[in-house]
């Protein structure tokens, strides 16, 4: 197969592709989620309404509120599913809708405490008919390796040219009330002109010439970043503060903690990534449960499966969906280095990314149990996550009768970035009031 047009029994054979690879077990609490309380939360499509937005004047007088403090709650409780459909369709606001794309999701969320764990309880139906598992696949076309598929953003999955294979992912964001502003106003604090699939995207030279995003952080594309790392009152990207100011500013604890389960990249090894917003998306000190499976350079791939253990060194169209083939490479599990004269034939397919839970440390590991299933349309994810990490420079300590401000976003249907769907900014109560309130378990 070429990367010419994607044929429907191509398309078939990867949308069969859910069998899970092996997960540690853990402990279950609480034993009984029956007793735990539901809140339903109302994700919704935000299309490219951003932090600069919020504050113009084509907010019609609102944007005055905004600068003000007044919670995006105040005008707009109880319109987010309303918002969602009118921003998925398309106008001032999304210049490329996705086809089909639902405008809200119903989030059921419960939450229960020990004197040492926060346990929390997510689920949520996918618009897909198949778990979103796979991501950053590669294939061989008998010469050379080539990543295939992607988001539907992206040109070559809208024209067909391409599969869409992106995985599914679930965010949780915590402020302790450091940050200003968040409370009211969450993630839209996070989201600017300029960022990835926004308005005014920079190039990739001008980001990689940027000596704070580019030079320091080494990277070619803006992410997520506060209003208070900027220097001027549009938190322009480029417009950094100096380093030592933002080292401050991390040091007083204003960032916003972000945490983020990955369908294809923790869930498999029974983790969720950790990190922190500040000056850019960050990933705490330490290493995460997944990194490249290949050579970026010379495209070549790390590891493959190891066929004593999987059957097979690679996937194929023909069984991709097949329950006894894996959908991510585990280095400790079911992977082995990849072998350049193993035969490899046009269309063979191998993760792009690898995974390992053995050689996830510090403080990017806190999240370490964290299992998601899928099963009858429907995500069911189990989050435990230590009340105080220990890991106060990039991780918010969790108190029993304490107050945080949270929010949550699904990326569903094979997307990625700002085609998601969010909530706007809610309070966690543990063993308190709040918006959600976590259960004591005795």
């Amino acid at each position: 197969m070429t990367t010419s047009t994607w044929s429907a029994s191509g398309a078939a054979a990867f949308a069969a592709c859910v069998a899970a690879a092996a997960t540690p077990a853990f402990a279950a609490a609480p034993a009984d989620w029956a007793a735990i309380p539901v809140q339903t939360v109302t994700l919704f499509y935000p299309g490219q309404v951003d932090y600069g937005w919020l504050r113009s004047a084509e907010h019609k007088r609102a944007n005055a509120k905004v600068k003000a403090g007044e919670a995006c709650l105040s005008c707009h409780e109880g319109e987010e599913a309303e918002l969602g459909a009118t921003l998925v369709k398309g106008g001032r606001h999304e210049p490329v809708p996705i086809a089909g794309k639902v405008g809200a999701i119903a989030l059921q969320v419960q939450a229960a405490h020990d004197d040492a764990n926060l346990y929390l309880r997510f689920q949520w139906k996918t618009q897909m008919a198949r778990a979103g598992q796979m991501h950053d696949y590669m294939m061989y076309d008998g010469e050379k390796w080539a990543f295939i598929g992607g988001p539907r953003s992206k040109e070559a999955v809208r024209s067909g040219a391409q599969p869409p294979l992106y995985e599914d992912r679930l965010s949780v964001m915590i402020d302790d009330g450091k940050v200003p502003m968040f409370a009211n106003q969450g993630c839209w604090l996070t989201c600017h002109t300029g960022m990835r699939d926004m308005p005014g995207e920079p190039t990739k030279e001008q980001v990689q010439a940027h000596p704070l995003i580019g030079q320091t952080h080494k990277e070619s594309d803006v992410r997520k970043y506060l209003p208070a790392t900027r220097t001027d009152e549009a938190a322009s990207w480029g417009k950094t503060r100096a380093p030592e100011e933002i080292a401050r500013l991390k040091e007083a604890g204003a960032f916003v903690e972000l945490m983020q389960w990955r369908g294809h990249r923790s869930n498999p090894v029974g983790m969720a990534d950790d990190g922190y917003v500040l000056d850019y998306r960050l990933v705490d000190a330490g290493k995460g449960p997944f990194g490249w499976n290949v050579d970026r350079k010379t495209m070549t791939p790390k590891f493959m499966f190891d066929p004593a253990k999987v059957g097979v060194k690679a996937l194929a169209l023909a069984d991709v969906g097949n329950a006894s083939k894996p959908h991510a490479l585990i280095r400790e599990d079911n992977a082995v280095a990849y072998d350049p004269a193993a035969g490899w034939k046009k269309g063979d397919v191998l993760p792009g990314r690898l995974l390992s839970r053995a050689d996830a440390s510090g403080s990017a590991a806190d999240n370490a149990d964290v299992r998601g299933e899928w099963a009858d349309g429907q995500w069911t994810v189990l989050w435990t996550r230590k009340l105080d990490t220990g890991h106060a420079d990039d991780d918010k300590a969790l108190k029993p009768g304490g107050v945080v401000n949270v929010g949550f976003a699904v990326h569903d249907d094979n997307v990625t970035t700002r085609f998601h769907h969010v909530s706007f900014p809610l309070t966690l109560g543990i063993g308190t009031k709040a918006t959600i309130s976590s259960v004591a378990l005795e």
